[in-house]
């Protein structure tokens, strides 16, 4: 069976569908009053109230309350779920064991109980990030400025990783900060720590640099900027260019699933 709900199930049921569920490596999803308790890294207690339970093949366990996004509590992947009835309640406990940790949940008054074999094997795929934009700029490095010649990408340095280094015509370096949404004092300050860093450090681009005596420039590259981040780099020296990431997925492709 594909897929079995049960509606104000008593506890026998109840433990056996999960029970099954588990056995099959199900989804699971429960609407009923609990109660929850956490012991681990740190310790928690959640009294009664109606939220949503949620376990997945992998070992995820989440409760969720009727707001937010983030679940109340819940454990990651790879923790093992039991199920067991102590006086007339269901439990569940997940147990996790590096760092160990055990998640307690009393069941009573339970709504609807339901199990899904779920079909899904493709990856999420995204795009209008600064990965995408890095990816972007590599191919048409034209768009920062005509004659700009890319040669490294995340380039590690004591406060991080710069995304791009490359040259312009004259053969100075240039150093690129990527962000794909409209950058502020911070992406400032980060672009600066950076230049530092490359400055302050012996490596080949700083002794290319000062043997040919050529500049090193920070290029702050954003689809915008903030009015207090442009005045900062009019006073830091650094200059703006603006680039929107790419909004397209890189490939397109249609997937069909026969569920009768």
């Amino acid at each position: 069976m594909k897929y079995k709900i049960l509606e104000k199930p008593n506890c026998n049921d109840a433990y056996d569908l999960v029970h099954d569920a588990l056995r099959k490596k199900a989804t699971i999803l429960i609407f009923a009053c609990c109660k929850v308790n956490y012991e681990g890294r740190a310790i928690s207690e959640l009294n009664w109230g109606e939220r949503i339970i949620m376990i997945k093949p992998d070992g995820t366990f989440l409760i969720h309350q009727e707001k937010k996004v983030e679940p109340v509590n819940w454990q990651p992947p790879k923790s093992k779920t039991r199920t067991y009835i102590k006086n007339d309640a269901l439990y569940l406990e997940s147990h996790r064991r590096t760092p160990k940790e055990l998640l307690s949940v009393e069941i009573r008054h339970i709504q609807f109980i339901s199990y899904a074999n779920v079909e899904d094997f493709e990856e999420l795929e995204q795009a209008g990030y600064e990965k995408d934009m890095s990816d972007m700029i590599m191919e048409k490095p034209h768009l920062i400025e005509e004659g700009f010649k890319p040669t490294t990408r995340e380039y590690s340095v004591e406060h991080g990783f710069i995304d791009i280094l490359g040259k312009d015509n004259d053969n100075n370096l240039m150093v690129l900060e990527l962000k794909a949404r409209k950058a502020g004092v911070s992406a400032v300050k980060q672009l600066r720590r950076y230049l530092q860093d490359l400055e302050n450090t012996d490596n080949d681009y700083l002794r290319e640099c000062e043997a040919e005596k050529k500049k090193i420039r920070g290029i702050l590259v954003a689809p915008s900027i903030m009015d207090d981040a442009l005045e900062m780099i009019e006073e830091e020296g650094i200059e703006f260019v603006s680039v929107h990431p790419p909004r397209e997925l890189k490939r397109d492709k249609r997937v069909t699933l026969d569920f009768f």
